[in-house]
């Protein structure tokens, strides 16, 4: 009998216990890490907000630089070899880091070049992550279920975001290098359960191409395919400007005056929002105009973003956070969906490679230009920018890719006429 739900599938269980687990660790890791940055720069080096907060800048930056670098090789990775252990080893290093940074903190021993390394540490596991990850649900439980499986691991990412960054921030407060090792702890589980799922390789046609022509292939694949092309780049473009999470611990310090504790619930509420449109998606996916309901949630992002600039009231600051998380879920189930969808088996790593680095290019840029607009316009003015910079974007992106409008089902066959007609 054929499964109705990719949770009767027990692959699918463990992958979805491996990926809350995982993310659980790395948000709290990454969410801390971020204000002790921040504390540090503030307090052992006595730089003002506006320096503090372009040093978060940077912080995304090293984040940034070798998801840049790595993105071809991590994607080349996912397509080549057993994905179950490119995902594995990519969560090795991240616990190296974690417990890194538990040692260091333990020892009172944190600067800013230590951070920032640690940083570009964490940047290099995640490109390798990423595609791994992303590729394993499709060969796990095929087309008809991919779309639940999808919002279940959205689901898994979202429950998680809420409770890393909680959980950590709570236990922060009493022992601050406790955090990072119950992450690291997370990692190491997480890396052992992933790789007792059944082996996982990409199908190939015909022989394989050598590493360098894969590579390329990969990238000219998205680069023709308008559709692929225009809901990796909308994602890149429009979070690139309207990401504000890199600039929560200047919110939670000194703004909205709610410490670390406040951080953690400021960065569990877009999680939890998104967790709770991601469990209805799960129940009752989207089967109708999904490319115009992802474009008018990128809108809304955007004009969320404005709004959470603006506010002074810290609970008013969590409910619009979490309808932010609301939206972006909208948005993120509906392209990573549609990606996975349209993208042959054989390119889904590459693929889901070039992907990750648009929302990483997104999120890491994103802070860095968070952290530059901050220095020059003030946390709240750079807020309020980049939420209109969403607008504008969405904009520009539902007339130059029409593809995007065009596309109105899941179904594979439908929607690869729908976005070509």
């Amino acid at each position: 009998m054929e499964p109705t739900s990719p949770l009767q599938i027990p692959d699918y269980r463990r992958y979805w216990l491996a990926r809350f687990m995982g993310v659980f660790a790395t948000i709290s890791m990454v969410v801390l890490l971020g204000y002790q940055l921040y504390a540090v720069a503030r307090d052992d080096y006595g730089m003002s907000v506006a320096e503090a907060s372009f040093q978060l800048g940077l912080l995304g930056l090293a984040q940034f630089i070798p998801l840049f670098l790595l993105t071809p090789v991590a994607g080349l990775a996912a397509d080549r070899f057993d994905r179950r252990h490119v995902a594995a080893f990519a969560n090795g290093i991240d616990a190296c880091v974690a417990i890194v940074l538990a040692l260091l903190t333990w020892a009172d021993g944190l600067s800013l070049p230590v951070l920032f390394t640690l940083a570009a540490a964490h940047g290099a596991a995640r490109v390798f992550l990423g595609p791994s990850m992303s590729a394993i649900a499709p060969n796990i439980v095929g087309p008809a279920l991919l779309p639940r499986a999808i919002a279940l691991s959205s689901i898994a990412w979202q429950t998680a975001s809420v409770a890393g960054p909680a959980v950590g921030g709570l236990i922060f407060g009493r022992a601050e290098w406790l955090p990072h090792a119950l992450s690291a702890g997370l990692l190491l589980s997480s890396m052992l359960l992933i790789l007792t799922v059944r082996p996982i390789r990409a199908k190939h046609e015909g022989p394989p191409l050598k590493p360098v022509r894969q590579i390329i292939e990969g990238l000219t694949y998205v680069w023709r395919e308008r559709f692929l092309l225009g809901s990796i780049t909308l994602d890149l473009f429009a979070v690139l400007l309207a990401g504000a999470t890199a600039l929560l611990p200047v919110f939670a310090r000194d703004i909205l005056f709610v410490g670390p504790e406040g951080l953690g619930l400021m960065r569990a509420a877009p999680a939890l929002g998104a967790a709770g449109v991601a469990l209805w998606l799960s129940f009752r996916p989207l089967e109708r105009e999904v490319g115009t309901k992802m474009l008018i949630s990128v809108a809304a992002f955007g004009a969320l973003t404005i709004a959470f600039a603006l506010s002074r009231s810290f609970t008013l600051s969590l409910a619009i956070l979490a309808m932010m998380g609301a939206v972006d879920m909208i948005s993120v189930f509906i392209r990573s969906s549609l990606v996975q969808l349209f993208t042959p088996d054989d390119k889904r790593g590459r693929v889901s490679s070039i992907s990750g680095l648009a929302i990483s290019a997104s999120n890491e840029l994103g802070e860095m230009q968070s952290g530059l607009a901050a220095a020059l316009l003030g946390a709240v003015g750079a807020v309020v920018f980049g939420g209109a910079g969403a607008i504008f974007v969405t904009l520009v992106w539902a007339w130059y890719f029409p593809e995007l409008r065009r596309a109105r089902s899941f179904e594979p066959q439908e929607l690869k006429r729908e976005v070509s007609s």
